[in-house]
This record gives C-alpha cells, structure tokens and sequence, in this order.
C-alpha cells in the first residue's frame, strides 16, 4: 500500500469558515503576533493570550470539516495516509483521519506552564488562575514563535517514507515546516495545491492552482 504524506496549512480549514490567524498586514486578528503567539506575550499579559486562544476554540465549534478534509479521510480506504499539519484544529480528525501529526500544537488541549508534556484535554476557556493538579498555571498547547517544535523529528521521519508528497493550503515560507518537503525520497511525486501558488510545475512536481476543496477533487482523479 502506497505512503501519501499529506502537509495541510491554514488554507485546508479556510473553507470551512476558520480563518487564517496572520492578516495580509501582519496581524493576528488585530494582534501583533509577538503579543499573543510568543511566551514574552505570555509573560506580559497573559490574560489577553488566553482570551485570545479561547476565541479561536469557541470558534472552532461552530465550523465543520469541508470536502477537502474529508477526500484525505476518504484516501486511507486505498493508501497508508500520514498527515502532517501545521494547523491547531481538529477538522482532520473530526473528517476521520486517523494519522494526523500537529506541528504547532492543538486548540482543543492545554499544558502547564512549566511542563511541556502536561498535555491534557481542553474544550473549555482557559483562565488566569486554571492550574494542573501540581499548582501550575494552564496555557493552551500552542507552538508559540520562539518555541522548539517537538513533533518536526516525527515529521521528518514520516517525510522520508513517502511515495507521494501532497501540500495543501501552505505557503511552505514558514520553518521548520517549510523544510520538511526536502525530506521526501528523491523523485518522489508532490502535488501543491494553492490558489496563489509561488511555485511552478516542474519534474515530480505538479501544481494545482485551486482552493483545498477543488484540488482535492482534482488530485484524486489524477490517482485513479
């Protein structure tokens, strides 16, 4: 059974009504970034960070997986499927995908702040004042900017087993994310799928200008 890894950024849930966190100006829904997505911010108010991130899971409640979640769900019926995502929501999970690998962290779980894997289940706002069982203040379990990214070995490792590369919804700009395409066993097949590709179509590799939910259409019938 062939590997497809399968690399999903903010425009996989795009169409689902979530938004990309980063504006065309930079900001975070009207954040600077280093406000709310770095553990300075943290530190210096930490109430505005964590109303920020119960923001975002709220609204994680009210949107639903797209045809694009659920074509990659659909895959595992014919292929090994291993996604990697740099996305904090569950949709792929939620559309059934069972191998799925966050990058930066997940919305629906939180962790003190003094341990990074005191990972626990978290549905519900987090506030000043929430700790774990040892005292210890919660956070979400987001990769904040300055902050090691503890699943990228996994990732890479996953890369290097690939017989087919798919990148959805990501610029491939942001590291060390960004870095894990080179990882791929040479003249490995790789599809980026994008409405505003930066790249061009080149040997093994084959650009499909479109959004999440019609690229995926078209790539599935490029596997048939």
């Amino acid at each position: 059974m062939k590997h497809i890894v399968v690399l999903t950024g903010a425009g996989m849930s795009a169409e689902s009504g979530l938004k990309t966190f980063r504006d065309a100006d930079g900001l975070w829904e009207g954040h600077d970034v280093m406000e709310v997505a770095t553990p300075k911010g943290f530190a210096a108010n930490p109430e505005l960070v964590l109303e920020f991130y119960n923001q975002r899971r709220r609204q994680l409640f009210e949107v639903t997986p797209n045809s694009a979640h659920f074509g990659l769900a659909e895959l595992e019926k014919n292929y090994k499927v291993t996604i990697v995502t740099q996305n904090v929501d569950d949709l792929h999970e939620r559309a059934g995908s069972k191998n799925v690998i966050h990058l930066h962290g997940e919305l629906l779980k939180a962790r003190n702040i003094v341990d990074e894997f005191s990972v626990i289940d978290c549905k519900t706002d987090i506030k000043l004042g929430d700790t774990c069982p040892k005292g210890h203040q919660l956070r979400p379990h987001i990769v904040w900017f300055g902050e090691a990214v503890p699943m990228i070995d996994t990732a890479v490792d996953v890369c290097m087993t690939a017989d087919i590369l798919l990148i959805i919804g990501t610029s491939m700009q942001v590291y060390p994310a960004a870095s894990l395409m080179h990882y791929v066993p040479e003249h490995t097949p790789t599809f980026f799928i994008d409405p505003k590709p930066a790249i061009e179509s080149k040997h093994n590799l084959t650009v499909i200008a479109e959004t999440a939910t019609v690229g995926m259409k078209r790539f599935i019938e490029s596997l048939d």
